[in-house]
């Protein structure tokens, strides 16, 4: 096979074996693009190359000047893609099984404090050129917040999961995993009037002729919901009204804030993995850093040499 069809056969059994979204497909195939054009201008295929052809490979991301985490995800890919092709009898090694990645850099993920959420949320309840705008804009903020859903999981939930006032929420999150997690008080009121105004809209399009969406927040385009891209401008402009910095905001920054918040208010870390969604509860635990400030917190305002 050529370098391009064991991509694609890969690819293929990712999405088969272990539902990978066409996001992480998307990924992977690009990662292995930059890797088999590498190796084709060395006049190699993937069955011939080594251990040390790998290593070359790293050694040439970085005089690219990539970012360690670009280097190690590309290296991850490298690395299943052999593990693939050993499982499947292509190579009788994995010639990447050995090759050691950058060590990444540990950064705190950006977040937002409750006053910068609370004017997020209130800008989305004033944004929009019409009624159905303003309701749809607040109810996908809520739901996020309060949450901490990935922007994916959002845009393309589905409206069955979401009937008869729940308290709690079915969410489907990579890899096809299920979790449960709880609504506040203000989502369910926010999803409530939402709900009310899609159904009558979809009521409408349906008498036209239109089929019926199955997601909660539909969209006549390709993917048959808002997508990604769309709520991602959403929330620069909400950030823009509501006086926030905009490049602090993005999807991926209110699920942190919803981690944070929960963690200063005393919630355990294995609680916070389990609503995330995260495999590893070391994926989580980047968030100790709020820890961290609030035992200093306990220290100097309870140690009794603390006090002046």
């Amino acid at each position: 096979m050529s370098n391009t069809q064991w991509i694609a056969t890969y690819l293929e059994a990712q999405a088969a074996e272990f539902g990978a979204s066409n996001n992480t497909q998307m990924a992977y195939a690009r990662d292995l693009k930059g890797f088999a054009d590498w190796v084709d201008q060395r006049e190699l295929t993937f069955e011939e190359v080594t251990r040390e052809d790998v290593e070359d490979y790293m050694v040439y991301c970085d005089s690219q000047g990539l970012a360690k985490s670009t280097r190690a995800r590309r290296l991850s890919a490298i690395k299943q893609l052999f593990r693939f092709a050993f499982e499947e009898g292509w190579r009788e090694t994995n010639p990447a099984i050995q090759v050691k990645g950058p060590g990444l850099d540990k950064r705190l993920p950006k977040t937002l404090d409750t006053a910068e959420v609370d004017k997020l949320i209130e800008a989305a309840r004033l944004s929009g050129r019409n009624r159905k705008d303003r309701t749809r804009n607040i109810c996908l903020m809520e739901l996020l917040y309060a949450t901490g859903m990935r922007v994916s999981e959002l845009v393309s939930m589905p409206v069955s999961a979401t009937r008869g006032d729940p308290r709690m929420l079915l969410i489907k999150g990579k890899g096809g995993k299920e979790r449960m997690v709880p609504l506040s008080s203000p989502a369910r009121t926010a999803l409530a009037a939402w709900l009310k105004l899609r159904d009558s809209l979809e009521e409408e399009a349906v008498a036209s002729g239109k089929s019926a969406s199955q997601y909660l927040f539909p969209s006549r385009g390709k993917l048959g919901h808002l997508t990604r891209h769309r709520f991602y401008a959403l929330i620069k402009e909400f950030a823009t009204s509501g006086g926030v910095d905009p490049d602090k905001v993005t999807p991926h920054t209110l699920r942190h804030a919803f981690a944070t918040h929960l963690l200063a208010n005393g919630a355990d870390l294995r609680s916070i993995q389990t609503l995330l969604g995260h495999a590893d509860v070391a994926t989580t635990e980047i968030y100790t850093h709020v820890l961290d400030e609030r035992l200093k917190e306990l220290v100097l305002e309870n140690h009794p040499l603390s006090k002046a």
